[in-house]
């Protein structure tokens, strides 16, 4: 697993969503929960599985109407490590930083 070099509240807010989760999450799913753009979500979703802190597969659920959509879940490593993350980022927000509000997204 590689670090990741610099990481921004925007890293934290993503991996903050993966964490709160036993279900793989989908991109936009991630996007509304975050309340990032896009932009910047899936950028950083690619960084983290190029380190190996996230995989990624396509949804299969054929009865669902639209799009198919890319799944993301963190890898026991990259678990850990973004647990570690969140918690020294909450000691930051503590510090004075404003935390980000994550919307709820309807499933």
């Amino acid at each position: 697993m590689e670090p990741l070099g610099r990481i921004g509240r925007a890293t934290v807010d993503v991996l903050a969503v993966l964490l709160d989760s036993d279900q793989p999450r989908w991109g936009l799913e991630i996007i509304k929960l975050t309340g990032r753009p896009s932009g910047s979500v899936y950028p950083l979703l690619d960084r983290l599985e190029r380190a190996g802190w996230v995989t990624s597969s396509w949804d299969d659920d054929s009865e669902r109407r639209g799009p198919r959509r890319r799944m993301y879940v963190l890898t026991p490593g990259g678990a850990q490590e973004a647990t570690k993350v969140c918690a020294k980022a909450g000691g930051r927000a503590k510090a004075g930083t404003a935390p980000t509000t994550r919307p709820e997204v309807a499933r």
